[in-house]
């Protein structure tokens, strides 16, 4: 189960890194550069952590889905990207596409 909670953190500094990736304006912006610096070092830390005990794909699965969905919402309130149809509609599509490989054990 602890698993599960190494997954949860990878998430957060991913998404937490990513986001910090426009306030860097290409890497010139030391504060936010230093973010993105250790957001991504507690991700793949974690991440390596997850691995010990989750199957791969279900594990990145799980992890790029929900960065990608958390991500999108991160710039629709921080920076006010819109979300339309299409870019719901995919997120969605990788929602289903995690529950599916979670369903199928041999992943």
């Amino acid at each position: 189960m602890i698993s599960y909670l190494f997954l949860g953190i990878a998430i957060v500094s991913e998404v937490f890194a990513t986001s910090m990736l426009k306030a860097t304006a290409g890497f010139t912006k030391l504060l936010p550069s230093i973010g993105v610096v250790l957001g991504y070092g507690i991700a793949f830390y974690a991440m390596s952590l997850v691995l010990k005990d989750l199957p791969l794909s279900v594990s990145y699965a799980i992890w790029s889905g929900a960065g990608t969905a958390f991500t999108a919402l991160i710039g629709l309130v921080v920076w006010k990207q819109p979300l339309n149809i299409p870019i719901v509609i995919g997120i969605l599509l990788i929602i289903v596409g995690v529950v599916i490989l979670n369903l199928n054990k041999t992943a």
